[in-house]
Parts: C-alpha cells; structure tokens; sequence
C-alpha cells in the first residue's frame, strides 16, 4: 500500500466518503489539457443537504504535476459536520476570476468512530428509535394536547405514530440494502439460482 500522505499517492477523483477528522487527498488530471494549472484553479464547495454547514476544498497545483490537488487538513476536516452533502467542482480563471461549475454530485461526511460518545446512526435509525419509545409510551400517557401558561402543545395521534414508524422503518431497511449493495453482499431479497 502506497502512503496515503505523499501527494504523488492522492487518488484519482473526490472520494466516495471524508470520515471527520482525517487528512485528506485526491487529485484531477483529467482537467489540465483543458484548464492548465498554469491559467485556472479549482475548487469542491460543499453544501449539508438541510443547509446548515458548508465548506470548500481548494486545489493547489503546478505544471510539472500534471493535475489539481485537492486536500484538507485534519484541523480543518475535525469541523465538518457529519451528514449528506451536495459538491460541485469550479473552475476559475485566473486573468479575470471568472468561473464555471464543471460538476456535481453528493458525497457523505461520517463520524469518526475513535471519537466516543458519538451516535453512528443515520437519521432514519434516529427517528425509528424515538418513535418506536414514544409508541412504548404512549399508553402511559395518552393525553393529546395540553397547556401551560398560556401555550399549548399537541402531540401526534396514536396512528399518526404508528404511519411514521412505518415509514422510518422502510427508510432505514432501503439504507441497509443500499449498504449491502454497496459492500457486495446481498440482501434478504436476493434470490440465488444455481443452473
């Protein structure tokens, strides 16, 4: 295995994931023919699918290498908040600043699992637990709305629960057969035939 720290080593595109907290590298030769190092920079903006983080990975590159590096220290990779974000690659030209968006797609920050305390559960397990205790619940104390002090809360209705717990539990199966894909296993619904 080559060292993942030397730049010659960066691999080829942006990752499928950025686990916070890593340093990390890739590169783009592909752009140089037509945007030399020389002329033009780059850079990934990334943007939290809810809106509410965003940061930038700016490439640093030369002629005699050949591409775009892109990296991140683990400083700065330690701020990033876990979650789905979209990306889109710019291209600036120098003599103007002028810029053009060459690309986009989505990539996931995840947790660092070294860090304890840290909840590695998707949003879907999230809420699927919350409803599932407050369906435990429920029958302890079964008022619908109340008021204190002049504000009043009412609270989900008993099949209002039961839909959402459905609806969660479908989303969180669909992200296992997702990841099962993705890892080369297959899922419950894989039927094998031998000929």
């Amino acid at each position: 295995m080559a060292n993942a720290f030397d730049a010659a080593n960066a691999p080829e595109g942006i990752p499928e994931t950025i686990v916070v907290g890593d340093f990390i590298q890739w590169k783009r030769s592909d752009l140089v023919t037509d945007y030399p190092v020389s002329s033009y920079s780059a850079k990934y903006i990334f943007r939290k699918k809810d809106g509410s983080s965003e940061f930038q990975v700016t490439s640093s590159g030369s002629s005699p290498a050949g591409y775009f590096l892109f990296n991140a220290t683990n400083s700065s990779t330690y701020e990033y908040e876990a979650g789905v974000y979209f990306w889109q690659l710019e291209i600036i030209r120098s003599s103007d600043s002028e810029r053009i968006v060459l690309s986009r797609g989505e990539i996931e920050v995840v947790p660092d699992l070294d860090v304890s305390g840290t909840d590695n559960r998707s949003h879907n397990e999230v809420m699927l637990s919350k409803i599932q205790s407050l369906l435990e619940g429920k029958a302890d104390s079964d008022v619908s709305s109340y008021s204190i002090a002049g504000r009043s809360l009412t609270k989900l209705g008993f099949q209002e629960l039961v839909d959402a717990k459905n609806y969660y539990k479908s989303e969180v199966l669909r992200e296992k057969r997702l990841l099962d894909a993705k890892n080369g296993r297959s899922g419950a619904s894989t039927v094998k035939v031998r000929f």
